[in-house]
């Protein structure tokens, strides 16, 4: 117990000091450079500890990700602006490779306009876009994306089985234009954090959001202290959800799809597969928040099955279904 309070306090005390060091400081000119590994090194303890009291996270399958060099993670996105599951992860990566391991997250612009989040880049995230992409995995960075970004995080709470990214691709196109290989991270138990009601897209579009702000929903949950807030204000605690992530296998595009990948065609192989894991952890949840009641076989059979023949499937089945003459 000495030693939980003493970590918690010491994480409590670097965050708040490069809080306020944010709130009246210059910021590096590449968000990338912001990554502190000392920084982690001195907080992952304390902070990853009070995550894994909160949400008593559960992440399967770190060793599909590759210990060094480039490679693209594509994750479903859940819990608003608050995505407990990217905590999680970010903590059970740094905990499992170590601070070293170059990790980079991409988030919202909307993110960086407010002052003070200085810790969230220091463990690596940065801004949406396609330059900071590219860099990060010319540098050799497991790069952690969200394809279906604001749209896919605000879907009604009775939506959180389900993989939605809206058809954007652009990742497919990133992962071969890097030539580097796709590794799927299924998450779910963020969705219940608050109760999601609608993600007010046609609001945000009267309100011209998606012009000024890059703002395609304006959404509305219920959630503590205040009940009713719109766009996470004027603010709320996530509820302690518990959080299960499973990492699934490596996807090599050229090798798997063939030297010219049909960009569709890789879009709905990792959709689909996504949506099988994510179909799985959706059974294994009891009740909402609480998650799993008593213990359960940890062994996914998605990820055995993925790994003995289903890729295949799913490969050849998504060729299939983008080649000429295919409805």
């Amino acid at each position: 117990m000495r030693e939980f309070v003493t970590q918690v306090l010491s994480a409590t005390r670097s965050t708040a000091s490069a809080m306020a060091r944010d709130l009246h400081g210059p910021r590096a000119e590449d968000p990338l450079a912001e990554r502190d590994p000392q920084f982690i090194r001195e907080t992952l303890p304390g902070l990853g500890r009070l995550a894994k009291l909160y949400f008593r996270p559960k992440v399967r399958g770190l060793e599909q990700i590759p210990a060094e060099g480039p490679v693209l993670l594509v994750g479903n996105h859940s819990g608003g602006t608050l995505i407990a599951d990217t905590f999680a992860f970010a903590y059970s990566f740094y905990d499992h490779f170590g601070p070293d391991r170059l990790f980079h997250q991409l988030a919202h612009d909307l993110v960086f306009q407010v002052p003070g989040l200085a810790p969230l880049r220091k463990y690596g995230t940065a801004p949406a876009d396609h330059q900071n992409a590219t860099a990060a995995l010319a540098k050799g960075a497991a790069l952690l994306v969200y394809p279906g970004g604001d749209h896919e995080t605000y879907r009604p709470s009775w939506h959180s089985g389900e993989i939605d990214f809206s058809h954007r691709s652009g990742f497919v196109r990133l992962a071969l234009e890097a030539d580097v290989p796709i590794v799927p991270v299924v998450a779910i138990g963020g969705q219940e954090t608050a109760l999601f009601l609608t993600r007010g897209e046609r609001l945000s579009h009267l309100l011209a959001l998606d012009r000024l702000l890059r703002l395609k929903v304006l959404p509305i949950q219920v959630a503590p202290p205040f009940g009713l807030t719109v766009l996470d204000f004027p603010g709320r605690i996530p509820l302690p959800s518990q959080i299960t992530i499973q990492v699934l296998p490596r996807i090599d595009l050229r090798r798997r799809f063939g030297p010219d990948p049909d960009e569709q065609a890789v879009y709905h192989a990792v959709t689909a597969m996504m949506q099988e894991a994510l179909d799985e952890l959706s059974a294994e949840r009891d009740l909402p928040v609480v998650g799993t009641l008593g213990s359960r076989h940890e062994e996914s059979e998605v990820v055995e099955d993925l790994e003995h023949g289903g890729l295949e499937r799913e490969v050849e089945t998504a060729i299939e279904d983008e080649s000429p003459g295919q409805g």
